[in-house]
Order: C-alpha cells, then sequence, then structure tokens
C-alpha cells in the first residue's frame, strides 16, 4: 500500500491535499466448489433458452468435421478459463479417436503447427479472434485465412460452433458448474 501526500507552500499558507491510499482490488478464487454460494441451474430455470442453445449447438455442429469441432471447443474453453466444458470436450474428443498429443499442443498450437492441419489451424485462429473479440476485434487476416479454407456454409457453421461454445463456457462459468461433473449423461 502506497500513500501519496501533496505539500504545496505558498508565502504565507500551506495546503496539503487530502492523503489518497490507492490498493488494487484482489479477486480470490480458492473456495472449493461444496463451499460456493447457491448457483441456479440454468437448464431448469431457463428451460425454453436451454433447449434453444441445445438447438443452435446442434445446428452450428451439421457438416463439420466432429474432430474439428472438439478442438474449436477446446480452444475456446482453455481461453475462457472453463474447466467444465475444456474436461467435458477433452473426453468427448478422446472418445472420438483424438490423440493425446494433439489435445495436448491445442494450448500452443502455434508453436506446434505440424500437429494440425492448415484448415484446424485456421479455425483454431478465428476461434481465437471471436472469443477474444474485445481485445482486437477479429482481425481481416484472421477472417480472410479461414474464408479460403471453408466454402461459406462451412465457415458460417465455424463461426455459429465458436459462438455456442462461447456461451455455453459463460453458462458453465456463471452457475459454477465443477469439472469432472457432465450433466449431459
Amino acid at each position: 500500500m502506497t500513500t501519496y501526500t501533496t505539500t504545496h507552500t505558498a508565502p504565507t499558507t500551506t495546503h496539503r491535499a487530502p492523503t489518497t491510499t490507492h490498493t488494487a482490488p484482489t479477486t480470490t478464487h480458492t473456495e472449493p466448489a461444496a463451499e460456493r454460494s447457491y448457483r441456479l441451474d440454468f437448464a431448469k430455470s431457463a428451460p425454453k433458452v436451454f433447449r434453444a442453445l441445445i438447438g443452435f449447438d446442434a445446428a452450428a455442429r451439421e457438416g463439420l468435421d466432429p474432430a474439428l469441432v472438439e478442438l474449436i471447443q477446446i480452444r475456446a474453453s482453455l481461453l475462457n478459463h472453463c474447466a467444465y466444458c475444456l474436461h467435458m470436450h477433452t473426453n468427448d474428443a478422446r472418445k472420438a479417436g483424438e490423440s493425446e498429443d494433439r489435445l495436448h499442443m491445442v494450448a500452443v498450437w502455434r508453436e506446434a503447427r505440424h500437429f494440425f492441419t492448415e484448415k484446424e489451424q485456421a479455425a483454431l485462429a478465428l476461434t481465437e479472434a471471436v472469443t477474444l473479440v474485445a481485445d482486437a476485434g477479429v482481425p481481416d487476416d484472421v477472417y480472410a485465412h479461414a474464408a479460403t479454407l471453408f466454402d461459406e456454409e462451412e465457415l458460417a457453421h465455424v463461426l455459429a460452433l465458436i459462438f455456442t461454445i462461447n456461451t455455453w463456457n459463460r453458462v458453465a462459468l456463471s452457475t459454477a458448474k465443477v469439472a469432472g461433473t457432465d450433466e449431459r449423461r
């Protein structure tokens, strides 16, 4: 904690500015899941919205390679720090035959490009841009590169999938879903 005091001395009067203490807010996320305050069950509290999101997600996946679907969902979940979705989608990817090597490399795909096809790399770059849209928008070069590798319908589905996983991440994080549990089953 730093205290700042400013003193200005005039010929006959001393003016002292108020002392101000600046402290950065602290946030701690260490409470165990069992000790968290109650969070609503989104599916039960907003069933129409939940069903609509499931329908949107299913429509987004149509026509996309299942491996690509999981890579997109894993990358967005990593960026959003959503342990619940990350656990779910890495397990789904394994069940679909994804290799452990590729799963480990998703977080550092730019340094491990040889693990991913050019199309997968473009989808991962687009996933990052859309997920982190507030940082710099979606750069034209990232979008243009993806548009050269996906036809318009595929690109629309890739974008829709990125939208849905970002929404799912926000649902899971907002309602404090616990990694290792999968409520789909």
